[in-house]
């Protein structure tokens, strides 16, 4: 079997499974069997809803600029910066001015991420 599959690109917009997480906010999904890619593009000044989940999340902001509301705290973040958010925890992320891409790490996936949609999935989050 072809490993070719397995090969992706974060600058390819065609590239994974789309889903509209809410306005100016999308995502493009990566799944596996143990863990789940998400690459999610913020338009600028947008703020994501709150929303929590049971899977492990880690984050990795790859462009612009934000802030990651978790568990009640507001935390700046830069290009560069990365975070965990443990299962069950509140948060989401407001972008700066020239907008914001993170990576979005989750293990296990999300079985709601598996196919396209609209929404944050569980959580209370609008759009379930």
């Amino acid at each position: 079997m072809s490993q070719r599959a397995e090969f992706h690109n974060i600058h390819d917009e065609a590239d994974g499974l789309f889903r509209e997480l809410a306005p100016g906010l999308t995502t493009r999904i990566f799944a596996g069997e143990q863990a789940m890619l998400s690459i999610v593009t913020i338009a600028p000044d947008t703020m994501g809803v709150m929303h929590h989940h049971p899977e492990e999340q880690w984050g990795l902001l790859l462009e612009g600029s934000a802030v990651r509301i978790q568990g009640g705290e507001e935390i700046p973040v830069r290009k560069g910066d990365f975070w965990r958010t443990p299962g069950g925890v509140p948060h989401t992320m407001k972008a700066g001015p020239e907008g914001a891409k993170v990576l979005d790490i989750f293990s296990p996936p999300r079985p709601e991420y598996r196919k396209p949609g609209k929404g944050f999935g569980t959580g209370g989050a609008a759009g379930d």
